[in-house]
């Protein structure tokens, strides 16, 4: 099985929020995708990084 390091969470809920907490506690990554709307969330600050989305209009 291969290691990984990093954890992309495309969830915004306390669900992810608790993913990224133990993600933390393993000494992992988490990267966290989020909607203009949501740029002030919660879960894209508990994220050790976050980008934004980009839509075709």
């Amino acid at each position: 099985m291969r290691k990984f390091n990093k954890i992309l969470v495309a969830n915004r809920s306390e669900i992810a929020i608790r993913v990224m907490r133990a993600a933390t506690e393993l000494s992992k990554t988490t990267v966290a995708i989020y909607a203009e709307e949501d740029k002030l969330s919660l879960h894209r600050f508990k994220a050790d990084e976050a980008c934004p989305t980009k839509l075709p209009l």
